[in-house]
């Protein structure tokens, strides 16, 4: 690769606008949701089922559920996005805010992390 398309393309990351709000796993046999903030959606999806996948997620409530019922028995969606204009500014407390009204609609809502 040259170095004209390498520094082309990390421009092209650097100015990307990832897909940012609270990702939400549901256990379809409880009923329970579990609600996470991303920065970027997709990739915190990768990065939820693959701990989940290995057996390495540190909410173990929720790795008990994922060895019971196994990724069949979740469901990944996007419980609400963030809007936003500046990508490069920190937005975790907007994100986190997003979060907690969710939890406030759903009884059954817990945090993905604790």
């Amino acid at each position: 690769m040259d170095r004209q398309r390498k520094k082309e393309l990390l421009a092209a990351y650097r100015e990307r606008r990832p897909e940012m709000g609270v990702i939400a796993l549901r256990c379809e046999a409880t009923g329970e949701t579990f609600l996470g903030i991303s920065q970027d959606i997709p990739a915190g999806f990768n990065s939820i089922r693959m701990k989940l996948e290995s057996g390495y997620h540190p909410n173990r409530h929720l790795l008990d559920l994922w060895k019971q019922y196994g990724q069949a028995g979740f469901t990944f969606s996007v419980a609400r996005t963030l809007k936003y204009d500046d990508p490069a500014a920190d937005h975790t407390a907007e994100l986190e805010a997003l979060r907690e009204k969710c939890m406030a609609e759903d009884a059954k809502a817990r945090k993905l992390w604790k």
